[in-house]
């Protein structure tokens, strides 16, 4: 398994910087199309393999019509599309299975929770490389907080962890791993701050780059939530050693708005 993760991440990682470096900006935002479709089969494979088909792929066409418009400058109209995500299962229920006996608000909550949880997220990630000034540079800061914050969980875990963090949810996730986690997380981010200038290394920078990397760890446990209530391990073997897009993601998911808002209110 170390072995695989390891290579997958020597494949990845330079296919990313260049991505979403010097790579022509159309190619990027359509690899957060398709991962935001990855991940929203995943979800829905967890937490409702039998949604109709309608629904699914009336998601995956809101979700492009939103990246859209986002790439066309025209966010206004973003609510519009959020909303249609609510909508559009409610209508269809209600015109081909209006049954009372069912319990067609579960469908339509997990149906509208997928793309809230997963798209959003990841729409806001092509909003900061649009609209703000050195947006690749700050999502590589994401980038670098939440790997390392990943990569020091996972080994200190190995390697020191002896109290569980969160047993109930994910058993082999310890205080130990979690701390190392954090700590790497800070280290990398700060060496990444201090590279490229593109943050003070201060307590402003500190309480970011913390915050993203908490915010990762319950983004990490949330999933397991997910997957634990289901029975199962991993959300998918999209990526070898790693397991699904959603194991990939899970983290970035929850940290993606704790700096989205940040760079919102700095350049208010």
């Amino acid at each position: 398994m170390h072995l695989k993760r390891w290579l997958t991440g020597i494949i990845a990682i330079p296919l990313l910087i260049y991505v979403i470096g010097p790579g022509p900006r159309w190619l990027f935002y359509v690899i957060l199309y398709l991962v935001s479709i990855a991940g929203l089969v995943e979800f829905y494979r967890i937490t409702s393999s039998n949604l109709p088909r309608f629904v699914r792929w009336s998601t995956y066409f809101l979700t492009l019509a939103l990246y859209m418009l986002i790439y066309r400058r025209q966010v206004l109209f973003a609510p519009v599309l959020t909303l249609l995500w609510a909508l559009t299962p409610m209508a269809y229920f209600m015109f081909t299975q209006p049954s009372p006996e069912k319990p067609w608000a579960t469908e339509i909550g997990k149906a509208v929770l997928g793309p809230v949880y997963i798209c959003i997220p990841i729409s806001m990630v092509l909003h900061m490389d649009r609209f703000i000034p050195g947006g690749n540079l700050w999502i590589f800061l994401l980038l670098t907080s939440i790997f390392a914050n990943d990569t020091g969980a996972f080994y200190f875990g190995k390697l020191f962890g002896r109290h569980k963090l969160y047993e109930r949810v994910s058993p082999n996730k310890t205080w130990e791993g979690a701390i190392g986690g954090l700590a790497l997380s800070v280290v990398a981010s700060f060496w990444f701050m201090k590279i490229f200038h593109i943050h003070a290394v201060n307590l402003k920078g500190f309480i970011l780059v913390l915050s993203m990397a908490v915010s990762g760890q319950i983004g990490d446990l949330a999933e397991s939530m997910l997957k634990r209530n289901q029975g199962i391990k991993d959300s998918g073997g999209i990526l070898p050693g790693h397991g699904g897009m959603l194991d990939r993601i899970d983290a970035l998911l929850f940290a993606i708005p704790i700096l989205y808002v940040y760079l919102s209110i700095s350049i208010v």
